[in-house]
């Protein structure tokens, strides 16, 4: 359904999956990526969220990683407990640049120009809403503080940024986060999550689903999908989208 299209961020061209409707145009929604980079899967999502009505963008936003070359070994070796620890360090290493100082600012504006694309968009009528997976989950949370405008968070399995509680208080629009309950390492810090959008005064939503862990969305990654979480969750999405309208 969609096609490559080109964006230019501060002088720099960024690579954007496009996915636009045949029929009635519901809003934008900008789909964020997993640590594997701009893949089929993600494509595919994107092609299912255009299918509902949604001009949707999915920006590579990990480009300089390389790690999309190496995706489709690395994540089911990651996720396989015969292998996990032989893929880890090859992760850490491509990895490297996102630890590299600016990364976070430079995917923030990248996921703005983003933004406003879609919002410059006569058809979507200034909706634009963001969702993401992982990685994509944790840009979802940043660009919900970085853009007033945005009408609606979808973060599935996502890290949000509480070094500075304040900067919650720039989240203007509602967030339905998504969880495993198996998830450790985000289950943990959830109640500080929780405690930190209410101070907030952020209308916050997470779902947990019980035996579920980390990608459970996924369904190229079969260490990690799980089917009936998977149609619940997207069923819920598409609720919460809707009811932002």
């Amino acid at each position: 359904m969609g096609k490559m299209i080109e964006l230019t961020v501060n002088g720099t061209p960024l690579e954007v999956y496009e996915a636009i409707p045949e029929g009635e145009i519901k809003g934008g929604l900008i789909v964020i990526e997993e640590v594997w980079g701009l893949t089929d899967h993600i494509k595919d999502v994107a092609d299912r969220y255009a299918a509902e009505g949604y001009w949707v963008v999915s920006p590579e936003l990990l480009s300089e990683t390389h790690i999309k070359e190496h995706a489709a070994t690395l994540m089911l070796d990651l996720f396989n407990p015969e292998k996990r620890n032989e893929a880890q360090p090859k992760l850490r290493a491509l990895m490297a640049p996102m630890q590299e100082p600016g990364f976070g600012e430079k995917t923030v504006a990248r996921t703005r120009a983003c933004f406003d694309y879609l919002y410059a968009k006569p058809e979507v009528h200034e909706w634009v809403a963001v969702t993401g997976f992982c990685f994509g989950g944790s840009y979802s949370f940043a660009l919900a503080v970085a853009e007033p405008r945005l009408k609606a968070a979808v973060p599935f399995y996502g890290h949000a940024d509480l070094s500075d509680p304040d900067r919650l208080k720039g989240i203007a629009c509602p967030i339905l986060a998504f969880y495993g309950e198996t998830d450790e390492g985000l289950i943990s810090g959830l109640p500080d999550v929780k405690a930190a959008m209410e101070a907030a005064k952020v209308d916050f939503t997470a779902q947990v689903y019980p035996g579920c862990g980390h990608a459970f969305f996924n369904d190229t990654n079969p260490y990690a999908y799980n089917a009936p979480a998977a149609k619940d969750a997207w069923e819920r999405t598409l609720a919460f989208l809707v009811a932002q309208r």
